[in-house]
């Protein structure tokens, strides 16, 4: 049995950023929609940072949170040590629920780390420039083919349009215990 895909679930503006100041900087309730459908019902692993914006678990999906702290309590989810423990929690998860996805779902330094080994990457691309302090990784296109795109309408109380893309791994990617990235 295969393992559960790695799916990034990410809203970038055009020039990658995706938070200001531990918020996101834009309001864009056609994106959270999209967001709930492509996670509910799925694991969804995060950064501290991540899980403190949000200030609550994700109702309908088991939640991971990522922090080196032994002691930080994340009320309603579960805390791991690293990304990789919390990608194979995850996994473990998803096979228990019948799902074949787990979802990353931030921030930065997370996203960074998860896009050696990610399967799909879910991106909503936010129509504009916007100024902030976290960015995510361009995406490499010899390693990402965009099979995906859509632009929705935009919704009456959305700061700005968006586009909906989904990204595929051109090539399958295995890690093994030592985390080292093979491409097969």
């Amino acid at each position: 049995m295969t393992p559960p895909r790695v799916v990034i679930v990410v809203a970038a503006a055009r020039n990658g950023v995706i938070g200001r100041d531990g918020d996101m900087p834009w309001r864009l309730p056609t994106d959270l929609k999209h967001f709930k459908a492509l996670t509910l019902g799925r694991p969804v692993v995060m950064g501290r940072k991540t899980w403190q914006s949000i200030g609550r678990p994700l109702p309908g999906r088991p939640n991971i949170v990522i922090t080196r702290d032994a002691g930080f309590v994340a009320e309603g989810a579960e805390r791991v040590g690293s990304l990789e423990e919390g990608v194979q929690r995850a996994q473990a998860k998803a096979e228990g629920l019948g799902v074949d996805d787990i979802c990353i779902i931030g921030g930065g330094q997370v996203y960074r780390d998860a896009m050696s080994f990610a399967d799909i990457i879910q991106m909503t691309v936010v129509e504009a420039d916007i100024e902030g302090d976290t960015v995510f990784p361009a995406i490499d296109a010899s390693l990402f083919e965009k099979v995906f795109e859509v632009a929705p309408p935009r919704g009456e109380t959305d700061s700005h349009s968006v586009v909906f893309t989904t990204w595929r791994r051109r090539t399958k990617a295995v890690r093994d215990p030592g985390t080292a990235l093979l491409e097969l």
